[in-house]
């Protein structure tokens, strides 16, 4: 019997790398209004060559960046790619189709809901509050909290000893094959890939069911379930 369903974040319950990707561009352009003399393009390979470098949740990218440039922090340009990424940002960052209604089904079918997100604590509250989910989930699970990335086994023993759930009575659902899928699998979660959010090209997710829309998940559950009563 499926009692909690587990969400990764990021390209799973929202599109991150068309947020990403439109607030850069939004910074970008407000950089070179400022007076960054440099094409857009270069621009955005360099703040992309340092996210590779530091992650993409580096928080002093823009700064880096005009350091790299200009061989100093120029306020003026820093302010004005802040302003405009902040912006950007709050404009692109929307849920997938289905998945507010889906989260509400689940829950009014008596589920626990969790997220386990590998985004520093502060990032992915703010992006869950954006979103206007921070009420939904009975557990969120960011990086701070256990101290290690999926596919360690820490973050989704941390849900489900808090939430009194066994592996089998849980669902992982998540966009990263290697984390996500891998992560839960070795615990013994049911795992559920997100397709619809792959940026990866994968063709074998190596889960237990693949999705192309969220609200697939409301018939995954009441057919384990279903199959569980029968058993």
């Amino acid at each position: 019997m499926i009692k909690l369903i587990i969400f990764d974040l990021d390209n799973t319950l929202t599109d991150f790398i068309r947020m990403k990707d439109n607030s850069i561009d939004a910074a970008v352009k407000a950089m070179i209004d400022s007076g960054v003399d440099l094409p857009a393009d270069e621009i955005r390979e360099m703040i992309f060559t340092i996210y590779d470098n530091e992650g993409i949740e580096y928080q002093k990218v823009f700064d880096r960046l005009l350091v790299d440039l200009l061989g100093e922090v120029d306020y003026k340009a820093l302010a004005s790619a802040i302003v405009a990424y902040r912006k950007a940002r709050e404009a692109a960052l929307v849920l997938y189709p289905h998945v507010n209604r889906t989260l509400l089904a689940l829950v009014k079918a008596g589920l626990k809901l969790a997220v386990i997100s590998d985004a520093p604590r502060k990032e992915a509250w703010l992006r869950l509050c954006y979103l206007q989910l921070q009420h939904i989930f009975d557990k969120v699970v960011a990086f701070e909290d256990s101290g290690e990335h999926k596919p360690s086994p820490a973050p989704f023993r941390m849900v489900l000893s808090e939430l009194e759930v066994e592996p089998k009575e849980a669902i992982m659902v998540g966009d990263w094959p290697a984390r996500d899928i891998v992560g839960a699998s070795e615990l013994g979660l049911t795992t559920v890939f997100a397709r619809y959010g792959d940026t990866f090209g994968t063709e074998v997710s190596g889960a237990d069911y693949d999705i192309d829309d969220i609200s697939s998940l409301i018939d995954i559950v009441e057919d384990i379930n279903s199959r569980g009563m029968k058993g």
